[in-house]
């Protein structure tokens, strides 16, 4: 079962949300996000993102969590932030050219849920990353950005999230970068006691986007609960922020691939090499993979479909996804590029950007050559989910983002560090 607890939320005093909230923490440099912040002092970026306002500091720097700190306190006390009196639920739904109105319900989840795989990953996380999020919950006393997890279809909560949006009205309404965002607080407890019990029929839930957050919240969680001498298992940090869609409403862009040599072969050598694995062709216009098993690659000048030959896409579902034949029949045996985790030879970039800037990027002479993959669909990732294993770096880019600082999920009693 899904175990969903209403919380007091903190979140942006009517009227200031356009102004505080903020992408993902980790879609963006530091350089960007100081660009993004550049003249706004309520941006959340400086709390999600606090090494903006250091500037040549390591982000992992102790300092970085301390001014995280102070602004994330700053804000509570000039009121850019109120907390709700009771705890509630919230419903966020993003309205894109990519989405219609994914619309999923804003609440706590449990970390025992985690821990035991009721709630389930398809990614690694890495340690540094991991400690990074960890810190910035414990020094600044709250979950910051929510956790995107997935879910099969719920009819029943279709019909109560449907029915409260259509008969009242958003907290927030704003549109950023062609995505509209709304917001709506649920604090009718009949309503709040329907949704807990319709989330308690489903048997799984997925974590979409946010590995790392998930993984640091569990963390603290362990180590709060090492530290605390009365445990009474409804501390706050048992749980964690989320917001949870229905899968059939998501959609999985392409996380497509940048290199910045071939490896010392020419254009023409490359070409031949891959041939003996896959049918190339070359392409006029900007081609798009049409199915599995096929990419479009571009070198300077030049778009070319490459289709995998059947005898070598593997059986196991793991081997045959995309992102696993770009690497292990081009990436890694012809271009070297053995761990696309740690290389510095390779990029990537999310489908929303599109093939014009795959195309822009090579041709300006930054890289060699750029692939453009078949997105994994909702239904696969769940399966591998469901099987217990894990993709790829890489193998996902879900768009819309969730932004942060639209509700903050505080613990209790806050645990600050360094004091």
């Amino acid at each position: 079962m899904a175990v969903i607890k209403p919380f007091r939320a903190v979140r942006p005093a009517p009227g200031l949300a356009v102004e505080v909230a903020e992408p993902p923490y980790d879609v963006m440099s530091a350089e960007e996000a100081r660009d993004m912040a550049a003249g706004r002092e309520n941006s959340f970026l400086r709390v999600d993102k606090a090494e903006i306002e250091l500037p040549g500091i390591d982000p992992y720097d102790d300092a970085v969590y301390r001014r995280a700190r102070e602004n994330f306190r700053r804000m509570l006390q000039e009121r850019v932030f109120i907390q709700d009196p009771v705890p509630m639920l919230y419903i966020y739904r993003l309205t894109s050219p990519h989405s219609t109105g994914q619309t999923g319900v804003a609440a706590c989840a449990s970390i025992d849920e985690y821990l035991s795989g009721a709630i389930r990953r398809h990614e690694l996380t890495r340690q540094e990353k991991e400690l990074d999020r960890v810190k910035h919950i414990k020094y600044c006393g709250a979950h910051t950005g929510p956790i995107f997890l997935a879910y099969r279809n719920q009819p029943g909560i279709d019909a109560l999230v449907t029915e409260w949006t259509e008969s009242h009205s958003p907290y927030c309404d704003f549109t950023r970068e062609n995505v509209r965002h709304q917001a709506w607080t649920v604090d009718d407890k009949s309503v709040i006691n329907a949704l807990v019990d319709n989330f308690a029929r489903v048997p799984v839930m997925y974590i979409a986007d946010g590995h790392h957050r998930n993984a640091a919240a569990a963390r603290a969680a362990l180590e709060m609960l090492e530290n605390n001498q009365v445990y009474s298992h409804s501390e706050e940090f048992n749980n964690y922020l989320a917001v949870m869609f229905p899968a059939e409403q998501l959609k999985i862009l392409e996380y497509n691939r940048l290199v910045k040599d071939l490896n010392g072969l020419s254009p023409q050598e490359f070409l031949e090499k891959i041939a003996q694995k896959f049918t190339v062709t070359r392409t006029n216009g900007v081609p798009a993979p049409a199915k599995s098993g096929q990419f479009c690659a571009y070198m300077p000048g030049q778009w070319f479909t490459l289709e995998v030959k059947p005898e070598f896409i593997p059986a196991d579902p793991i081997g045959a996804l995309d992102v696993s034949l770009l690497q292990n029949l081009v990436l890694g045996p012809v271009l070297g590029i053995s761990d696309p985790r740690a290389d510095k030879r390779i990029d990537f970039s999310g489908g929303a950007r599109g093939a014009a800037e795959l195309a822009a990027r090579v041709d300006s002479g930054e890289m060699a050559a750029a692939f453009a993959l078949y997105p994994v669909s909702m239904d696969t990732l769940m399966t591998i989910a469901d099987a217990g294993d894990i993709m790829p770096p890489k193998s996902t880019w879900f768009e819309p983002k969730l932004l942060s600082g639209l509700f903050i999920h505080l613990l209790d009693p806050p645990r600050q560090e360094g004091q």
